[in-house]
This record gives C-alpha cells, sequence and structure tokens, in this order.
C-alpha cells in the first residue's frame, strides 16, 4: 500500500512539473515580452522572428545546474526548406573567444604558459613587433584573454567559400590574401581596454606553437570532447560530413550569404560551430567548476581568475549578483550565452539571421520566466528601422512618411536614434540601392545635423554614386563637426583626384 501510494505521488509531482514546464513554453512562445508592461501589443515568438529577419533560432535553458529544455524554430535554410532542429548546427562568431580561453588557460594550468609573461617568450614561428606604440610595455596572454593588449582589429569579416585562405602568420601581419589590415599596437598593453580579435587570433599561434599541434585538433581533445561538446568543432572549413547540419547564414535584410556561409581561419576569435546544447555543456562545467564541483578542464580557482578577469568571457554584476557571458556575430549569423555566477541559471541563443535585439528580447523573457536574481529587467522601445523597413523597400518616400508620422504620434514608443537610421541606409546602400540610401541618409542629417557621422554616412552614399561635389561637401562638414577625423581626410585626399 505504501509502495502505491509514493508512487502516485512521485506521477503526480513530476506530472506538475511537465505541465508548468509547457506552461513557460507555451508562454515565451506566444507572448514572448509578456513581462513588458509597457508593451501594448502582444507578439509570439514567431512573430518577433519575422520582424527581425531571423530564419532560424535555436535555444537551450539552463536552471538548477541543468538543461531544463531546448528547441530550435524556423528554417536552417530556406532553399533547401530544411527546418532548424536542436541538432542544427550555427556559428558561434566572438562566442569562439570563450572555449578559446579554456584552451590557453589549460596550458596556464598546466605550467606551459604564464599569464604574466612577454607573448613572444611562447611565439616561434612569429614574433610581435613592437613599436614606439607599446612604450617600452610588453603583451601578455591575461593582456590578450582579456582585450587590454592595446591591439587592432576588432574583428573579422569571414572568406567566400572557394576563396584563397590566409595563414594565421598572413592574417597577423595582413598580407594577401588575408582581407584585414596586420594587428599591431595603438597603444601601450594594460592602459585600457579594447576589443580585438587580433589579439586573439595570436593566442592561436602561442597555443600552436606551444602544443605543436593544430588549434582544432588540440581544442577538440582537451576541450570540446571533455565538455561534452561532441557536435562541435573550430574546423574551418567544416568537416564534410556536417555539411547537412550547417544553418545557412543570412544577413539584415533577410538573403542568403553569398556560399552560404564564409570560412574563418581566425578560429580562436571566430571559428567555432556548435549547438546550444553544447554551449550550455560549457556554461554548466564553468559554473560548477566556480562552486568547486568539477574539474573537467579549469579548478575553481582558476575558473575564478578567469571570470573575475574577464578571460575570454564578460562579467556583469547586477546588485550583487554576478553573470558571464559573450556574444558573437559573424556574417549572417548572431549569437549570445548568458550564466549565472551562482544559481545554475543561463541560457545559450543561436540564430542565422543579423540583428542581435531579438536575443536581448529572448533573454528578457528566459529571465522573467526562470525568475533570474537581480537580473534588471528592462523595457526597450521598438526599433523605428525594422518598423519602417518594409514600406521602405516597397517605396522609399511613403517609408519615411511613416518614419515621420510614427514620430510625431508615437513618440515615444521608437527608438529615433540616428544609429537607426544609419543602419537602414547603409542596408540599401549594400544592395546597390544608393539613391534610396541617400534618401534615408538625407533624412537622417536633418533629424541630427550636428552629428559628424551622418554627414560621414551620406558622403560615402554620394561618392559610390560618383557624386563626387557633394561627397567632398559632406567630408568637409564631418572635418568641421570633428577636426581629427582620419576617415573624412583619406576621403577629401581621394576625392581630390576626381
Amino acid at each position: 500500500m505504501r509502495k502505491i501510494h509514493l508512487f502516485i505521488i512521485l506521477f503526480l509531482s513530476l506530472n506538475t512539473f511537465g505541465q508548468s514546464l509547457n506552461d513557460k513554453i507555451k508562454l515565451f512562445e506566444s507572448n514572448l515580452n509578456y513581462w513588458d508592461k509597457s508593451k501594448t501589443k502582444k507578439w509570439t515568438l514567431k512573430e518577433r522572428m519575422s520582424f527581425y529577419n531571423a530564419n532560424a533560432v535555436s535555444i537551450a535553458v539552463i536552471k538548477d545546474y541543468k538543461v531544463e529544455w531546448v528547441k530550435a524554430y524556423g528554417f536552417a535554410d530556406i532553399s533547401e526548406n530544411r527546418p532548424t532542429t536542436i541538432q542544427t548546427l550555427f556559428q558561434a562568431a566572438s562566442i569562439s573567444k570563450s572555449l578559446n580561453s579554456l584552451g590557453i588557460l589549460k596550458l596556464v594550468q598546466e605550467g606551459k604558459l604564464a599569464l604574466d609573461k612577454d607573448i613572444n617568450t611562447y611565439l616561434t614561428t612569429w614574433k610581435f613587433p613592437y613599436d614606439e606604440l607599446s612604450k617600452g610595455k610588453k603583451i601578455t596572454i591575461a593582456n590578450l584573454l582579456s582585450h587590454t593588449a592595446g591591439l587592432s582589429v576588432g574583428g573579422f569579416g569571414g572568406y567566400e567559400k572557394g576563396k584563397d585562405l590566409p595563414t594565421t602568420i598572413q592574417t597577423l601581419d595582413g598580407l594577401k590574401p588575408s582581407n584585414s589590415p596586420a594587428v599591431r599596437s595603438v597603444f601601450e598593453p594594460g592602459l585600457k581596454f579594447q576589443y580585438s580579435g587580433g589579439g586573439t587570433t595570436i593566442t592561436q599561434l602561442i597555443l600552436e606553437n606551444t602544443t605543436g599541434e593544430k588549434y582544432e585538433d588540440y581544442m577538440l581533445k582537451n576541450v570540446l570532447s571533455p565538455l561534452g561538446m561532441n557536435e562541435s568543432s573550430f574546423n574551418q572549413p567544416p568537416s564534410p560530413d556536417k555539411m547537412n547540419l550547417l544553418a545557412t547564414g543570412y544577413n539584415a535584410n533577410g538573403k542568403e550569404v553569398k556560399g552560404k556561409y564564409h570560412i574563418y581561419p581566425e578560429k580562436a576569435a571566430a571559428g567555432l560551430w556548435t549547438t546550444p546544447s553544447d554551449l550550455a555543456n560549457y556554461i554548466i562545467e564553468t559554473q560548477l567548476s566556480l562552486a568547486g564541483k568539477s574539474n573537467k578542464i579549469l579548478s575553481k580557482e582558476l575558473s575564478a581568475q578567469r571570470i573575475e578577469n574577464n578571460y575570454g568571457v564578460f562579467m556583469t554584476d547586477f546588485k550583487g549578483s554576478k553573470y558571464f557571458r559573450h556574444s558573437g556575430g559573424n556574417e549572417g549569423f548572431v549569437c549570445h550565452y548568458i550564466g549565472s555566477v551562482e544559481d545554475g541559471n543561463g541560457v545559450v541563443i543561436m540564430t542565422n539571421g543579423r540583428n542581435s535585439q531579438l536575443l536581448g528580447e529572448i533573454v528578457n523573457s528566459i529571465a522573467s520566466l526562470n525568475q533570474w536574481k537581480n537580473y534588471p529587467l528592462e523595457s526597450q522601445k521598438e526599433s523605428i528601422a525594422l518598423t519602417i523597413r518594409k514600406e521602405c523597400e516597397k517605396n522609399i518616400d511613403k517609408g519615411i512618411e511613416l518614419y515621420k508620422k510614427l514620430k510625431k504620434n508615437n513618440g515615444n514608443d521608437y527608438n529615433f536614434s540616428e544609429n537607426e537610421l544609419n543602419e537602414l541606409g547603409y542596408e540599401f546602400l549594400r544592395d546597390g540601392n544608393v539613391d534610396a540610401a541617400i534618401k534615408i541618409f538625407n533624412l537622417n542629417v536633418n533629424e541630427f545635423p550636428n552629428s559628424a557621422n551622418v554627414y560621414d554616412s551620406r558622403g560615402e552614399a554620394y561618392f559610390n554614386k560618383k557624386e563626387y561635389q557633394l561627397s567632398k561637401k559632406d567630408y568637409q562638414k564631418v572635418l568641421q563637426l570633428e577636426p581629427a577625423n582620419q576617415n573624412a581626410k583619406e576621403m577629401l585626399l581621394k576625392l581630390n583626384k576626381h
């Protein structure tokens, strides 16, 4: 009798838990911004995906140091009519830096590297060329991992499939076929934060020079496999056996990236292909290591040092509650993860679109549903650029009329910043619709006449249209507002030749 009674209690408790979880997922999908009382409209996840041109969204939610649920939505590839599944692989972009830091710190833990020594101690096939900008100070591995090395090259654009790929040394020296500038000092190390994917690429070479192994092989054996990230890889290009699992990238306007995705030989900075489930394993291991309950990669002490010093992560403190996170954006992909230092909460979101605002909405929704401690749920205004974009694509003049109407009648509901219009103008410019771009940039100039950036953007559009006198006038205005603007000086030198 007692056994039956216990069974009934267990069944009922499991059923209640299942129903509660299903209710949470249903609310998340049917009313993404349910927590935001300032919103008068109820939007489904599917509607927000459409608004932000995100064809696929894949999510893993972490609660109590375990994966609570995983789901995928939309299409990994529209033209192939291929749905997204939880096995679909996405480009992790700059989230690669988080896993890279584990690989480097494992070598530190083993005594093969030191965080505070000159990087040239470990570089054998190439040496960093110090100059007067570094002021005699040496760059350390700690500087590279925390973006305090004072180095150039924030990020990388990747390479179309079939294009020649540079070696790591060619990338660092900005030599062809590299499509990025040389990685060099812009100010002395240790002075301040400056994000540098170029600096992360130096750690890629340090790892290979130290271990004698290919970067992707070392990371698979020493980081990905121990974490149970069995679907993940730093192979660039990706292995042929993974092709049917790869998401296709899409630009902000919803158009497919040429060749479906770019190749990133800058593996440490941007080269990881993975799933939210695999990244959830990384987050959980980090949380357990910080609690002293696991050491698959790093000790509790080194994990704490990693988080506190922002080695491959960014730590945020909300009223005493700490969270570690990283975002990523490659051509056609954006993604984000966040995990709590305590309590075992977190979420991973990966998409094959280019708008990161959707990621913020999803994080807020999950944070509210799972009651993350002290996490700030702040209402966000709607993007005016995305609101008027479809109208602008049909008729640019009517799109601008809609902008003016919404600003007059709904001024508090939308984000009317110059960046909104600037990004929209560049969408048209990249698509080759220069006239529409100029009309958007004209609107931006009228809205923000004291901003150098709006004249810079319009000057670029006029230059593309070969309206050289109008372009020259805009760049002269840029220098009037910002006398030190280097881009305007360089463009005026070009324009003087026409």
